[in-house]
């Protein structure tokens, strides 16, 4: 079922963490600055968008291009492959739309199910 040489096995699974799917929407329109990523995404720390930001050009999802100015600017630009998520990207928002009503209930019910003192179970 797992088998190592199976080609799902090189799948960056950094695409399912909470912050790459935001920066591949943020990247949608063309190329930005880091802050210009950062702005939108509030929540994100720079520490956490540079390991995300890293990760996606390890997997050539976006290419980084450095200019050598004063101040140095570095601009962030989805590759033809990192365009390709976002088919997923929009599924997945799709199918929260659809569903998180559904979802949130359950986690309620979870909740209300869990006993004293446990609501944060694993």
């Amino acid at each position: 079922m797992f088998d190592p040489m199976c080609p799902s096995s090189a799948l960056p699974f950094q695409i399912g963490d909470k912050w790459t799917g935001m920066v591949v929407l943020c990247l949608q329109g063309g190329r930005r600055r880091f802050t210009e990523i950062r702005v939108p995404l509030r929540g994100v720390t720079p520490k956490v968008l540079t390991q995300t930001l890293r990760a996606m050009e390890r997997d050539g999802l976006v290419v980084r291009t450095a200019y050598p100015e004063n101040p140095p600017r570095v601009e962030y630009e989805l590759t033809e492959l990192g365009r390709s998520l976002l088919t997923l990207v929009d599924a997945a928002r799709t199918w929260s739309r659809d569903h998180l009503p559904a979802l949130l209930r359950a986690r309620e019910a979870w909740t209300q199910a869990a006993p004293v003192g446990q609501s944060g179970r694993p």
